[in-house]
């Protein structure tokens, strides 16, 4: 045995199979990347059975220029009031959305200030990303934070494949670990760029079971930095036709029911309302008392293909632009106006 030892270990470097035991390259990469990484403290509102409720949202993310903007997930931060942006060493800065996109669940932030001596990730480029490439999530896992997975990748999925509610992110599948809190937090490759931003994990007992999905870093770039994709601050649904009729609107009536609206947010801005009675209809439950949005910008909402086509627009206006909403509230359709933030 100890013969065919030397033997062995040639045929590994001829074939140019990685040799297992680099540990410190990892301790290295780590201590690189990590002061690039955020902690994501969110605060919101939200009705419930028992009535409004205040709850508290923790993410992660990485910071991406030195101006101060931030890379998240969109389900950590696209409905709430207030967002603190936690760095390695405990400093935090508030910060606010300048771009949200949960049909990829995507959002970027623009912090009030950059802490002195923050460190400003690389951007990779996710298309040279090969399945079976090893690589590393950083996050904060039930709330500690900069803490470090590593894994492989295990599948990559182009849009509206594998997860039906985000239509536009193309995924990586990754056995890493990933948990609650982890969400919005980079994964980076062994040269430490960044390649994807960590969305959810597929589970049955509710913790990570190998089936993490994170999305590449050139959808994110796509969506955030070239597209700058509108953020609303509204949460809600296109009512179906079958629950229109359920809620006496006219014949033919559709729009989008608004569950909630964040504070500070352009829709708070225009004057939407969220709702205010937590009810159970057909066993799913579902908030009512909001605002109907029948159209904005002469848009009508009829489904989600006329949500994308909103915020296409309304992403394409200057800021000072002026905008007009038809809702329809308490049975009486308003026009609320505003302005493109």
């Amino acid at each position: 045995m100890r013969s065919l030892l030397p033997s062995a270990l040639t045929a590994i470097v001829l074939l140019g199979i990685p040799v297992p035991g680099h540990a410190q390259d990892l301790t290295q990469l780590f201590k690189k990347v990590s002061p690039t990484v955020v902690v994501i403290r969110a605060k919101g509102r939200e009705i419930t059975a028992s009535g409004q409720s205040r709850f508290n949202e923790t993410g992660s993310g990485v910071l991406i220029s030195a101006e101060g903007k931030v890379m998240t997930a969109a389900h950590v931060v696209q409905i709430t009031d207030t967002i603190s942006v936690e760095f390695l060493g405990g400093e935090s800065v508030s910060a606010r959305i300048v771009a949200s996109e949960p049909a990829a669940d995507l959002s970027l932030l623009q912090l009030d200030r950059v802490p002195a001596g923050a460190a400003v990730a690389q951007l990779g480029n996710s298309d040279t990303v090969q399945v079976g490439q090893q690589i590393i999530i950083i996050g904060a896992p039930y709330g500690l934070s900069h803490s470090m997975s590593v894994g492989w990748i295990s599948a990559k999925w182009p849009p509206d494949t594998v997860y039906k509610d985000m239509p536009l992110a193309e995924f990586f599948q990754t056995d890493a670990t990933i948990n609650q809190g982890n969400s919005g937090g980079p994964m980076f490759d062994m040269a430490g760029q960044v390649i994807g931003l960590v969305s959810h994990n597929i589970s049955k007992s509710g913790g990570s079971e190998g089936l993490g999905f994170v999305v590449t870093i050139n959808t994110a770039k796509e969506l955030l930095l070239d597209k700058r994709s509108f953020w609303g601050g509204t949460e809600g649904q296109v009512l179906s036709n079958e629950l229109a009729d359920l809620l006496n609107l006219p014949p033919g009536t559709t729009g989008y029911l608004i569950k909630s609206v964040a504070k500070g947010s352009p829709a708070a801005d225009v004057g939407l309302r969220g709702g205010t009675k937590y009810a159970t209809i057909d066993g799913k439950p579902i908030v009512l008392g909001g605002d109907i949005i029948l159209s904005i910008d002469d848009i009508q909402v009829k489904s989600a293909a006329d949500l994308v086509k909103i915020r296409d627009r309304l992403a394409g206006l200057k800021p000072g632009t002026p905008l007009k909403a038809m809702v329809l509230r308490e049975g009486r359709v308003l026009d609320l106006t505003g302005k493109v933030p």
